[in-house]
């Protein structure tokens, strides 16, 4: 095969391995280098070196430049098209058991998401499911699950527990998901939701939690960042604090779920706690929402559970006017967040939250590593850093956000080595 790919790919075809130094040449290159993250006006740049070569030797960048010199066991021709960094989904809750389908005739008998899960339904259905199958089944399906989402462009994968409710299942899903990550050989950061709902069958739930729960993850995940759904009819304000300062007591990090439909001052709370991200934001107030953007903590938006819930959207144009540091996810889930693709998640945000496409590309890359901590790492193309790249189809990366359901990636690079050719 010729063209876009050259003579490199026909060796990858047949099986030959593709370990060897690896050069991209002629590319448009998003590079997103400096800063992380990116807040306010700054979202807006892509750091753009309109035609350059990226050079990968084991597994990292080598070099970024025009016109790269020196041996390479394969080099491709990107023909112009647009080289970024691969798509970072920092929030997703890939690892479940069971299906939720029947919540579609109820959401369109016009029944609320709330109203859903205080029958009994909605997480806790999922719950039901997951306490039910093994470990190797629920690694099984998150595994699958981590595939397509790679395969749509994904090249690191935030996965929490939280369909557990009790100690030993949310070990369970929390060994789930490290058994899923080897299988499908990509990056995932694991993250503990001990407090996604409230198990109404044990009147001792948020003490047996926090007392019980934290420090056995603590334990078996030492530094691992622990999650809390903040909500009515799940963990209130008081509740979540008490669960993050007993995480804290052990060395355990916090993100937390808040003003999904309700603003509850969950969001001051998680400022003074330092959390790294509050994640949702589509009830908040321009108070809330002022606070987020002057302090330190993130904001992550979910536009695809507004989308399928028939919601109000975030406001993400309004929290990057303040000032604020934004990233978007898919919250890849059962219920609220059924899908595994992250260009069609950043083209939803372009459409509903109001940003642009330079701001949803840096709220899908550099911006989401440095929610999971790991902009140093990932999320741009910059010389020491892992070579996670996606080259697109297209010379212009609108495109990536433009077109609704597409195909837009040719080509997927995950740690220097081409996983998907996408021909």
């Amino acid at each position: 095969m010729t063209g876009l790919y050259g003579d490199p790919l026909r060796r990858y075809r047949d099986g030959q391995p593709m370990n060897a130094d690896l050069v991209i040449q002629n590319a448009r290159v998003l590079t997103l280098a400096g800063d992380a993250p990116r807040r306010g006006d700054a979202m807006n740049d892509l750091a753009i070196l309109p035609q350059a070569d990226v050079a990968v030797m084991n597994g990292r960048i080598s070099a970024v430049g025009p016109d790269l010199a020196g041996d390479a066991g394969c080099r491709i021709d990107a023909a112009g098209r647009v080289l970024m960094p691969g798509l970072i989904d920092c929030h997703t809750h890939a690892c479940w058991a069971g299906v939720r389908y029947d919540e579609l005739d109820r959401l369109g008998r016009g029944e609320s998401y709330l109203d859903i899960l205080a029958a009994g339904g909605g997480i806790m259905a999922t719950v039901r499911a997951v306490r039910d199958a093994s470990v190797e089944r629920l690694a099984e399906l998150t595994a699958s699950r981590f595939a397509r989402m790679a395969s749509l462009g994904a090249t690191t994968i935030e996965c929490k527990s939280g369909y557990g409710l009790a100690t030993d299942a949310e070990l369970k899903m929390l060994r789930a998901i490290a058994g899923a990550e080897e299988m499908a050989s990509i990056r995932v950061i694991p993250t503990a939701l001990v407090a996604h709902a409230i198990d109404k069958d044990n009147p001792r739930f948020i003490d047996e939690t926090i007392e019980e729960t934290v420090p056995r993850v603590a334990e078996h995940f030492p530094g691992i960042c622990l999650d809390a759904y903040c909500e009515e009819g799940a963990w209130s304000v008081e509740q979540t604090v008490r669960l993050f300062e007993k995480g804290r007591s052990l060395g355990l990090p916090c993100r937390v779920h808040a003003d999904q439909f309700h603003s509850l001052g969950m969001v001051e709370a998680a400022i003074s706690l330092g959390a790294r991200s509050v994640d949702h934001l589509e009830a908040s107030t321009d108070d809330d929402l002022k606070r987020l953007a002057a302090s330190d903590t993130m904001g992550v938006m979910l536009p695809v559970s507004a989308f399928h819930l028939g919601d109000a959207h975030a406001p993400g144009r309004r929290f990057i006017d303040m000032g604020g540091a934004l990233a978007i996810a898919t919250n890849h889930n059962p219920g609220t967040g059924p899908s595994p693709s992250m260009p069609f998640t950043l083209a939803l945000a372009v459409k509903h939250l109001g940003v642009t496409p330079a701001e949803a590309i840096v709220a899908g890359t550099i911006n989401a590593a440095a929610v999971l901590h790991l902009q140093r790492e990932i999320g741009s193309i910059e010389v020491g850093k892992h070579a996670d790249m996606l080259l697109l189809h297209t010379t212009d990366e609108r495109q990536l956000v433009y077109e609704f359901a597409g195909d837009p990636i040719a080509m997927i690079i995950r740690s220097g080595e081409i996983v998907q050719p996408g021909f």
